[in-house]
């Protein structure tokens, strides 16, 4: 048995994979998310299915994926399909419960930013761009984020709008007619967000064990709005340590 205290970054996998509790299947990248996936997998969703937009469906890798293309994700998995197939079939034909994404800038309504940093013509920082993010937002049927807490990430205007949460609030999105419900939860190093608010405004919802509700705010560019009731999410468990750091990232690639 591993030893306390935990890390940020293994209370953000726990507060994450605790989340898809009950789901079926997840539409996932690498990093945080893969292990937080793959911890729910042996926890509280041992029918979880991770898919990839390689076109992987119901992987087991048997390592940390180094990308979306790794041949570890062929192995065990239930079956491997087209890119055109998987989103076509599945994504899109509404089959992907949960879909969890992350980025470099996420605002107020969920909206995110993983295409640049300042101006697109004249940009700081060239990111990735979408890939399969954008699609993901639109049509998964709920949006995880996991993210880490800070000013230059949770901004109150992206530099690049590269996929849809919410748009403007409201019901900007269901105008548009976009199939899936939007983000639902943001899992952060610090508290855990909903957008329960009626216009969809991001909001805390549960600090993790030590962290206060002015550290938190302190840290997001726009005045955060609280639920009526905050919570204390719980600390990862001994087993689900061990599972982390003996069995998912014995390196520590991700979880230090």
């Amino acid at each position: 048995m591993t030893d306390q205290p935990y890390t940020a970054s293994e209370m953000m996998i726990t507060a994450a994979a605790r989340a898809l509790a009950g789901v079926r299947t997840v539409f996932v990248g690498v990093g945080l998310p893969n292990i937080a996936c793959n911890l729910a997998r042996r926890t509280v969703a041992p029918r979880l299915e991770l898919i990839y937009e390689a076109g992987v469906f119901g992987a087991r890798p048997t390592r940390l994926p180094l990308s979306i293309g790794d041949p570890t994700l062929v192995t065990g998995s239930l079956c491997t399909m087209s890119m055109a197939d998987l989103f076509g079939c599945y994504l899109q034909g509404g089959r992907i419960e949960v879909g969890f994404l992350g980025g470099a800038q996420v605002d107020r309504f969920g909206n995110l930013n993983t295409t640049v940093i300042a101006s697109y013509a004249k940009p700081k920082v060239r990111l990735p761009g979408s890939g399969g993010a954008c699609e993901i937002a639109i049509h998964a049927r709920r949006l995880f984020y996991i993210m880490r807490l800070s000013k230059r990430a949770f901004v109150w205007k992206l530099d690049f709008l590269t996929s849809p949460g919410f748009l403007d609030g409201g019901d900007t999105r269901s105008r548009l007619g976009m199939p899936g419900s939007g983000p639902q939860l943001v899992v952060t190093d610090k508290a855990l967000f909903d957008f329960g608010a009626p216009d969809h405004e991001m909001r805390l919802v549960s600090l993790y064990p030590g962290v206060t509700f002015d550290e938190v705010a302190a840290d997001v560019g726009w005045p955060l709005s609280k639920a009526d009731q905050v919570g204390e999410t719980p600390a990862p468990t001994p087993a689900e340590l061990d599972c982390i750091r003996l069995e998912l990232d014995p390196a520590g690639t991700y979880r230090s």
